[in-house]
């Protein structure tokens, strides 16, 4: 079992910058989609909770470290992991693999933070994690994952 939730991403032209390299802020980018997928497939029941009553995911902090470059159609995967949960909030670590010819190469590692938080837009408050959230991540809890560690590449 791998313990990182992946999101495979293809690198389009609008993703790059006028040198040809992907410009730095679809990394953040991708933590959000990967981590809105993770919700849609694996908590589908706390992005209803967000979608439809008052659960609130507030990214508190992000970055991202860049160790190579990636160009128009380089197939990566984004690979998400629990770093860090409390009672109000998840730090996740994703790392940015570059995949071409069955080889796998870290190009990034970035970090997000957020926080859970409940109530109307101008009064909300720290929550606890929900129950679902705590069991979907589970699986993917760096802490107690054991395998194959990537290497960083010089560029």
């Amino acid at each position: 079992m791998s313990h990182y939730y992946e999101l495979r991403h293809k690198v389009g032209f609008e993703e790059t910058n006028f040198v040809g390299n992907v410009y730095y802020v679809n990394y953040l980018r991708w933590q959000g989609h990967c981590r809105e997928k993770f919700l849609r497939e694996m908590a589908p029941e706390v992005l209803a909770e967000i979608m439809h009553d008052d659960l609130k995911l507030f990214t508190l902090k992000a970055d991202c470290e860049f160790f190579a470059e990636i160009t128009a159609f380089d197939e990566l995967s984004v690979r998400m992991r629990l770093d860090e949960l409390t009672q109000t909030q998840i730090q996740f670590t994703f790392d940015y693999v570059h995949l071409r010819d069955g080889a796998e190469t870290l190009v990034a590692r970035g970090t997000q933070r957020i926080a859970c938080m409940r109530g109307p837009n101008n009064a909300t408050v720290p929550a606890r994690v929900p129950p679902g959230l705590r069991e979907a991540l589970a699986p993917f809890d760096a802490r107690s994952a054991s395998g194959k560690k990537l290497v960083q590449t010089a560029g």
